[in-house]
């Protein structure tokens, strides 16, 4: 973050891929101040493959304060939409009004007024971000949204991005109660219908720097005495979130620069990067002259692993509607390690030809490999019934099943 106008408190990121290059928005932001104060404007810089990036001559593409502060954008995949993009922004002090380009660059409210007006909650101050969903049929909006002042997630609908639903509180489950201070939730890119979030987890008064260490790492004085990691979220729609996995998804990582304030926000979306590798980004050093942000890699898929060791294992899916030809799995093996398939029906008994004995065994590496059984009996025949999957490994990892 190195031009004039970006600097120390750089932030709320949005990278998108556009059939095309790599887009980042972010808040520039120089020096420590409100939220609706003048410093903040909208910065953007642009990459051919999601690792170089660089900055036009002016990356400056909005001026419209307050709405700088947390201007998020994204492609608006809608087949009606008269726009390529769309964003929101706002504070809690203005609701949040709707933009729309078609370059990209060149941005003008839809109108003047906020399409979600302010409230009397204690909201928005923070990443506010939509999209279009197919699966849902609508835009979807998910805001920062603090009953108690507990920083939490409500979640809006639109069928034209100006007219939009109350909001909605969202439903954790069971899990417990942590601020999450951005949601960054959106449609995964290889499965559209499930939304991923890695989210921010702020931990409020939980001081790791002593005074010493802070002033070493030059961070503004009033940004070291809480710390921030990373956690995983899904969900299928609606307004429940899951947060099966309450692990740290990134932790803040060796060195005292990063286990300062505000430090480790995620930027939105995770995005192809390579044949067999994804990249998601993280905002590092925040509130310190070494402000920046950091690249990170995973595996296709690679959020999470069905994982056995040399002993090897078994699970069975739940039941679930089959709609295709042929089974495709994301895994990886040792030499030695392997991974089979059988198919049931929904009281969970073997479907004839499609056992675990007759199943070929997967060896290798492969992001999307077909499953085949020594019977000739193909998966396909199941299509438009209730079936289970048991599947066996060894010394591997399933990262992911479809239908093909």
């Amino acid at each position: 973050m190195d031009r004039p106008h970006e600097g120390a408190f750089s932030g709320y990121f949005t990278v998108i891929q556009d059939d095309g290059p790599y887009r980042v928005y972010y808040r520039g932001m120089p020096l420590a101040g409100s939220d609706d104060g003048p410093g903040a404007v909208t910065c953007y810089a642009e990459s051919l493959d999601g690792i170089h990036f660089v900055k036009p001559a002016n990356n400056v593409v909005l001026r419209d304060n307050p709405y700088a502060h947390n201007f998020c954008p994204f492609v608006d995949r809608n087949p009606a939409a008269k726009s390529r993009y769309k964003a929101l922004a706002g504070l809690a002090s203005t609701g949040l009004r709707a933009y729309q380009s078609n370059d990209g660059l060149q941005w003008r409210p839809l109108q003047d007024e906020p399409v979600l007006p302010k409230t009397k909650e204690w909201m928005f101050d923070s990443q506010n971000l939509a999209f279009w969903s197919a699966t849902e049929n609508c835009y979807v909006a998910y805001a920062r949204w603090s009953p108690n002042r507990i920083r939490s997630i409500a979640r809006a609908t639109s069928p034209d991005f100006l007219r939009w639903s109350p909001w909605q509180i969202a439903d954790f489950g069971d899990a417990p109660i942590e601020h999450l201070y951005t949601n960054q939730m959106h449609p995964y890119f290889r499965a559209p219908h499930v939304y991923v979030g890695i989210a921010a987890r702020f931990m409020p008064g939980r001081q790791v720097l002593t005074d010493a260490e802070a002033l070493q790492t030059g961070v503004h004085p009033s940004y070291y005495k809480d710390t921030s990691d990373s956690v995983l979220l899904t969900s299928r729609g609606g307004n429940r979130i899951d947060r099966h996995f309450r692990e740290a998804f990134l932790r803040p990582g060796h060195g005292i620069h990063h286990w300062v304030s505000r430090d480790n926000y995620p930027a939105l979306n995770v995005v192809p990067t390579g044949e067999a590798e994804m990249s998601f980004y993280v905002n590092r050093h925040y509130g310190q002259p070494t402000a920046h942000l950091q690249r990170f890699t995973l595996r296709t898929d690679g959020f999470a692993s069905l994982h056995a060791g040399g002993r090897g294992g078994e699970l069975v899916t739940k039941p679930f509607a089959w709609d295709g030809s042929q089974l495709l799995l994301n895994f990886a093996t040792s030499a030695a390690g392997g991974v089979r398939v059988e198919v049931q029906d929904a009281a969970g008994l073997t479907i004839p030809g499609l056992s675990l004995g007759e199943c070929v065994e997967l060896i290798g590496d492969r992001i999307d490999k077909a499953v085949v059984w020594s019977s000739g009996v193909s998966i396909g025949a199941e299509r438009g019934k209730t079936v289970r999957l048991l599947i066996a490994l060894r010394d591997a990892d399933v990262y992911s099943f479809t239908a093909g």
